[in-house]
């Protein structure tokens, strides 16, 4: 009988821990990708994936708008230097 109760718990513990792993969040839906600190399971990974492609591509789109903010100011001032590096740059971020 003992046995058998102990059996009992052990199955009950197994589905209880099952269950709170399936209705856990693999990562934070709710937060914009730039602020998201927690993945976790194959969701999660697969979304830490997609993040950081879109984290990579927003920096490279932010540099080139930069670059060519900098670059109208550089012309603007006629600063032969900062308009070459700003075109160097502007050449490698934007696509």
């Amino acid at each position: 009988m003992l046995k058998h109760l102990n059996l009992i718990s052990v199955i009950t513990f197994s589905v209880i821990i099952l269950l709170s792993g399936c209705s856990s969040e693999h990562y934070q839906k709710d937060r914009t990708p730039e602020n998201r600190d927690q993945y976790s399971g194959v969701e999660g990974a697969m979304q830490y994936q997609k993040d950081q492609g879109y984290l990579l591509t927003k920096e490279l789109l932010d540099k080139c708008e930069a670059a060519k903010i900098d670059l109208a100011v550089a012309q603007t001032h006629k600063v032969p230097k900062e308009i070459e590096k700003q075109q160097n740059i502007i050449e490698s971020s934007c696509r």
